[in-house]
């Protein structure tokens, strides 16, 4: 690929470095807690409502996770299997927006959520599994499964984190399955929130436009050394690949490195300079993208109240094809997530704006993504939810022509409640919109479907076994 080396990241690394060796000492302690989680007790683990205090989240500012509100596993290593039964019912076909039927596709899954504790490292594993039938012939059945995997290693100055991420969905994950649990690996619940998911441009724009199955799977490495009680510098590094099913889209290859330093100017506030280089590759196609980003990032945390995280930074892209006499293209590149709690409920929102891989249909895309996700607990046993989310890809400037902008919005609400112990059940409506702006003279260049999705979800679990 013809792009240009990456000198800023060496300069990055050099300054953090530079600043760890004044402020680093032999009493110096790392950022995060000296005293990691202990193995299982007596008792299945206790996870901490937004009303409660959970343990600090220390989670690096400039890796590749969300902030959270804090770990919420407790100190107990358990496993809890479980059986769930999905039906997602659209107004119309996924494929014809005039047809006015209605079809359903239901899901019959299996999940499993594993949390295993040691002094000095944890492993998280929430795994969903099963197939589903389509009340549409064109559909017929197929199958269904999500992973999400994380690993600590923690010591005195070292926190080392692997993570994959694997979805094999037959379609969008895009606001898919509504506020219910069918878009969540595991049980889901306080059971299955152990892992953060990942932030900004290490996660793919999964397909809004793709048309039909795909299977995605992203594996990261992470690093964080403890230069002092303040600083902390952290390597990541992660490859990914996006593949459907159907002829017609376009698949991608992903990988990203970056390096940043983070500094704690305060219990709850911290700032950070990261440095990240992306790769992206279509097979097939022979054009690919090398994008470099120097980003400045904020991070507030107030244990089991508020989780925030912003980058901001130029962005420069350079192409492997030069098309016309442009090779290279600088814009800028900025994410942000929050998540809040307030009294019986938790608002989260995120966003995302630069280079990404595509959306099924464009060789790479400027995306700019919000969504957004208000949940409140209405009486003991009822949880009320509101969703929405809008997400806009257009071609990289100078690399197509004639191409459409596309864009796509949902918005809903839901409810979910436990059945006795071991019995949930959620209920949710999401109305979504999907349209391309095709790039055309004079007359008005529309095309666009509407249609609405009821997802009603049944799962079940027992209590969590123990681990010894």
């Amino acid at each position: 690929m013809n792009c240009r080396t990456p000198t800023l990241g060496t300069w990055v690394f050099t300054l953090a470095l530079s600043i760890g060796a004044v402020t680093t000492s032999a009493q110096d302690q790392p950022p995060w807690p000296d005293d990691p989680p202990k193995p299982a007790g007596s008792s299945f683990p206790v996870v901490g409502p937004p009303d409660g205090e959970l343990p600090p989240d220390y989670t690096p500012l400039t890796g590749m996770q969300n902030v959270r509100l804090g770990f919420p596993e407790g100190r107990h290593s358990y496993w809890v299997p479980g059986l769930q039964f999905s039906s997602n019912v659209f107004s119309n076909s996924h494929e014809q927006p005039g047809n006015s039927n209605w079809t359903a596709d239901n899901y019959f899954i299996g999940n499993l959520s594993l949390v295993k504790v040691r002094r000095l490292s944890m492993l998280a594993i929430n795994y969903s599994g099963g197939g589903y039938l389509s009340t549409d012939s064109r559909w017929g059945s197929g199958y269904y499964q999500q992973l999400a995997l994380a690993q600590n290693i923690q010591t005195k100055r070292w926190l080392i984190q692997i993570l994959d991420q694997f979805s094999a969905n037959p379609q969008s994950s895009f606001g898919f399955g509504g506020v219910t649990n069918l878009g969540v690996p595991g049980v889901g619940g306080s059971l299955g929130t152990v892992i953060s998911g990942l932030g900004g441009n290490y996660f793919p724009n999964v397909g809004v436009y793709g048309v039909g199955a795909y299977r995605y799977n992203l594996v990261g490495l992470q690093a964080t050394y403890a230069l002092s009680h303040r600083g902390s510098v952290t390597f990541a590094g992660s490859y990914s690949f996006l593949d459907f099913q159907e002829a017609g889209n376009i698949d991608s290859r992903t990988t990203v490195g970056s390096v940043g330093y983070n500094y704690a100017l305060s219990r709850n506030d911290t700032i950070g300079l990261v440095y990240r280089f992306s790769s992206y590759q279509f097979p097939g196609d022979p054009q690919a993208y090398g994008s470099q980003v120097m980003s400045f990032a904020y991070g507030r945390k107030i244990t089991s109240r508020l989780g925030f995280r912003l980058f901001i930074g130029p962005e420069i892209t350079n192409y492997r094809i030069p098309v016309g006499s442009s090779s290279q293209n600088v814009g800028f590149s900025a994410t942000a997530n929050t998540t809040y709690a307030f009294r019986h409920g938790i608002l989260t929102l995120a966003y995302i704006h630069g280079l990404n891989a595509n959306s099924g249909v464009l060789v790479g895309s400027n995306l700019d993504e919000v969504e957004a996700t208000i949940s409140r607990r209405l009486t003991p046993v009822w949880t009320g939810s509101v969703h929405s989310g809008y997400s806009r890809n257009s071609p990289v400037a100078g690399t197509t022509v004639g191409h459409p902008v596309y864009d796509n919005w949902y918005v809903g609400a839901g409810v979910n409640r436990p059945i006795g112990g071991d019995f949930n059940f959620g209920l949710s409506y999401t109305a979504m919109n999907s349209s391309y702006l095709p790039a055309c003279i004079g007359a008005v260049c529309n095309n666009s479907s509407t249609y609405s999705t009821i997802t009603a979800n049944f799962q079940w679990h027992p209590r969590p076994s123990l681990l010894e």
